[in-house]
């Protein structure tokens, strides 16, 4: 394959404006999955979006692994892909699905906030990065803001409703997924480990999702459709590949930095498509934890670990 459409490129010097609009894309695409997934679940069960969109998404990959011949992982790397399925296939889709049936879509977005430095924090302790200490303390200080958050917006601090639960823990599950993704981006390809992870997870995600369907028959609306036609479709396939082309084409640390627009984004779709009312507490929540997100991931980048190897140029 050639450098230029290789998922993983080599590291350059100079930033490119072309990855910077990739990733941009991407997040874009990423951007807009709260809000939609608020507007399905007016219509459809949780557990059926959260599972139904992942069978869209893998009835999509099966088909591009095919097209591209892709020949399949090592025994190893299907474990590894377990891990990778189980955080972004199934753990962040569901766990969000059921958390958008009481918070409002803003409010998931500041707490989802947290996910550039979990993810960041999750790498530290994958890999043999060892940061120095401000990294900590502001990956500390963007949790502690973010619970301090969802608290107030409850009434009460120090009361998490359990939606809040819901997120934080869907937080966790997609920075173990980014991590572990990222890894194995370096064996198999980018878009091929986001395909792989999501045939894995297909035979699950079918049972839950005819599960769903037979318990509580869908009764949606063709714009509660449509939004979970984005989230199948967009959400959980296409985005992936605008994002880890703009990665590709890099340099992967300073685009990768862009996912933290994401839930000001998220934020403002909320605000224009559901009408939502965007207080001071909720704007002045987002920034604060989007900027310790954001000094947490760039203290870790201050500090790389030396690749010893070069990474492969090939799909």
């Amino acid at each position: 394959m050639k450098e230029q459409s290789s998922v993983i490129a080599p590291a350059r010097t100079a930033l490119s404006r072309a990855g910077l609009w990739w990733g941009l894309l991407g997040v874009a695409a990423f951007s807009f999955t709260l809000p939609f997934t608020r507007i399905a679940v007016g219509g459809l069960s949780p557990l059926f979006i959260g599972s139904g969109r992942a069978v869209v998404a893998a009835a999509l990959a099966a088909i591009a692994l095919a097209a591209a011949r892709q020949h399949p992982p090592t025994r190893v790397q299907w474990w590894r892909l377990a891990i990778v399925a189980g955080g972004v296939v199934a753990g962040f889709p569901l766990l969000t699905s059921f958390a958008m049936t009481a918070a409002p879509a803003s409010h998931g977005a500041v707490v989802i906030g947290l996910l550039p430095a979990a993810t960041a924090v999750i790498v530290v302790l994958r890999t043999r990065e060892r940061p120095g200490r401000a990294f900590w303390w502001f990956a500390a200080l963007g949790a502690i803001t973010a619970v301090v958050f969802a608290s107030l917006q409850n009434g009460d601090l120090g009361a998490l409703h359990w939606a809040d639960l819901l997120l934080f823990a869907a937080v966790l599950a997609a920075a173990v997924g980014y991590a572990e993704g990222g890894l194995l981006a370096r064996e198999l390809g980018a878009w091929q480990t986001v395909s792989w992870a999501l045939v894995l997870a297909a035979p699950l995600m079918l049972v839950l999702t005819l599960a769903s369907a037979v318990a509580d028959s869908p009764t949606a609306s063709p714009v509660q459709w449509l939004a979970f036609a984005y989230l199948g479709v967009v959400s959980m396939f296409l985005g992936f590949f605008a994002w880890y082309r703009g990665l590709a084409i890099g340099p992967m640390a300073p685009v990768s930095q862009i996912q933290l627009v994401q839930p000001v984004m998220s934020i403002a779709w909320a605000a224009l498509l559901l009408h939502e009312q965007i207080g001071w507490p909720t704007a002045l929540g987002g920034l604060a934890v989007i900027v310790c997100a954001a000094l947490a991931v760039r203290t870790r980048l201050i500090h790389p670990r030396p690749t010893t190897r070069p990474l492969n140029e090939e799909f």
